[in-house]
């Protein structure tokens, strides 16, 4: 399975925010509201925030190769 890397760390403040991704990600799959998921986790700054909703998974997009026997 293919996943693309989410930053490790925000990339204006430089916070670690990295170990947060797969908890915020499977919350919100669940139906959760985005903004209260990130304060629970303690995700307060603009910046930060950003980084988790603005990231896309397009590595399935990117990644189109063709395997030939």
């Amino acid at each position: 399975m293919i996943k693309l890397i989410f930053p490790i760390r925000c990339f204006t403040c430089g916070k670690p925010i990295g170990h947060l991704w797969e908890e915020f990600k499977s919350r919100v799959e669940k139906g959760e509201n985005p903004g209260i998921v990130l304060d629970e986790l303690g995700v307060k700054r603009y910046c930060c925030r950003r980084m988790f909703l603005s990231h896309v998974d397009i590595a399935y997009d990117v990644i189109k190769v063709s395997r030939k026997s």
